[in-house]
């Protein structure tokens, strides 16, 4: 999703190609199409669009893809959306 960034290379999302077994886990449940599988392993497509939400490390067998959820300001913008808040440093001019 090209449309949706926050700040670029910042993610902490890393892949260990060596102990991916393929199992295609990690894109299934990644809501961005950062992970996709090609030749049965594992490839970052979009690191920049890594929201760091850590399904893809919570669903992979091996543990080959890593994320630490909540880096970076992912989990503020978020809590913001869920809120209902997340405009308002937008249109104050307050943004981060």
């Amino acid at each position: 999703m090209k449309e949706l960034r926050y700040l670029s290379g910042v993610t902490t999302l890393r892949l260990d190609q060596d102990i991916c077994v393929g199992c295609g886990q990690c894109a299934m449940v990644c809501p961005h199409g950062v992970v996709q599988l090609n030749h049965r392993k594992a490839h970052i497509v979009d690191l920049n669009g890594c929201m760091e939400c850590g399904a893809c490390t919570n669903n992979c067998p091996t543990r080959a893809i890593h994320v630490q959820p909540g880096v970076g300001c992912a989990s503020y913008i978020i809590k913001e959306w869920v809120q209902g808040t997340w405009m308002d440093k937008y249109i104050t001019n307050n943004c981060c």
